[in-house]
């Protein structure tokens, strides 16, 4: 049988982290094929860019639609979000076609969902890694180098995420604030920290010594806690990422994963206590529905961050 022509399959190339990811690959030379539900948009983005691409009209919430275009030699890169409702068919497609994944997803509940469907894109030989971005990728690695160096003394590791701005002076320094999640963000990262109210985290732990570790369901935000550095103190409020289902399996003597976002700044314990408050409504799915469709039409979503913003 003739082998099949290697393909990177971009999905979502029409928003901006999408545009950023296809301004890179045409640098390198690589001519991706361009997935999405506008024909007429994904031609014109080519156009745009002097670019002859293929392009494909898919529902990316089809499984089936997917499953037909994907093959086992493609490597797909997905940028489509929120995850968990436009997201799940192309990874599940992914892993049962055998092809390899990459998404720049940040949400929590799509991390674990990945997670659980390893066993499927192992038995077909595809490697399925989500969250491939700013998060979680510095916080494995940095996890990973720390706990290495620590060896199996440290049993316990706590990451935080923070924001500054470049060309201000002493940018280690920084203390961010509300504006910054707003200003120094996209859209659909924007509409992922709102929509995040509404969705599950978790936390590893080890209930007792010689148990195995496990993952402890809670509510986001339910932990505040400072990051000192470089004297300054940072508060972060805890969420769900992929450092507590990578690290373990890394780093099996590990008794807690914990991680934290600190791009709240002082708004951080004030977002935690309505968070508590309105916990109780969020267990109404109509509730969570409605939060969700809220955080998706967010003022500014096709705003770009601004160009001094960077992440530290």
């Amino acid at each position: 049988m003739p082998t099949e022509k290697r393909r990177i399959v971009l999905l979502g190339a029409t928003g901006y982290t999408g545009q950023r990811v296809l301004r890179e690959l045409l640098a390198r030379g690589e001519e991706p094929t361009l997935v999405g539900r506008s024909r007429s948009k994904m031609l014109a983005l080519a156009d745009r860019f002097e670019a002859d691409l293929p392009v494909a009209e898919v529902d990316v919430t089809s499984t089936a639609d997917l499953a037909r275009l994907l093959h086992r030699s493609d490597v797909i890169l997905s940028t489509v979000g929120p995850f968990m409702q436009l997201g799940i068919a192309t990874v599940m497609a992914a892993a049962q076609a055998g092809a390899h994944y990459l998404d720049s997803t940040g949400e929590g509940s799509f991390v674990r969902r990945v997670f659980e469907l390893d066993s499927v894109a192992a038995a077909r030989g595809a490697t399925v890694v989500p969250a491939f971005g700013y998060d979680y990728v510095p916080g494995n690695l940095a996890g990973a180098l720390a706990l290495t160096r620590a060896g199996e003394r440290a049993c316990r590791i706590e990451i935080g995420y923070f924001l500054t701005r470049s060309g201000g002076g002493d940018e280690l320094r920084y203390r961010s604030t509300l504006r910054d999640a707003f200003t120094l963000t996209t859209g659909g990262t924007r509409a992922t920290l709102v929509g995040a109210a509404a969705d599950d985290a978790f936390a590893y732990r080890r209930p007792r010594p010689g148990s195995p570790g496990v993952l402890i369901d809670e509510r986001a935000g339910k932990r505040v806690r400072a990051f000192h550095y470089a004297g300054v103190r940072r508060p972060a409020m805890s969420v769900g990422g992929s450092e507590h289902l990578g690290l373990p399996e890394a780093f099996p003597h590990l008794d807690s994963v914990d991680v934290y976002l600190g791009w709240l700044g002082r708004a951080t314990r004030p977002t935690q206590i309505i968070a508590a408050l309105n916990a109780p409504l969020l267990r109404w799915s109509k509730a969570r529905a409605t939060i969700t469709r809220l955080s998706q039409r967010l003022p500014g979503s096709e705003r770009e961050p601004d160009s001094d913003g960077r992440s530290l």
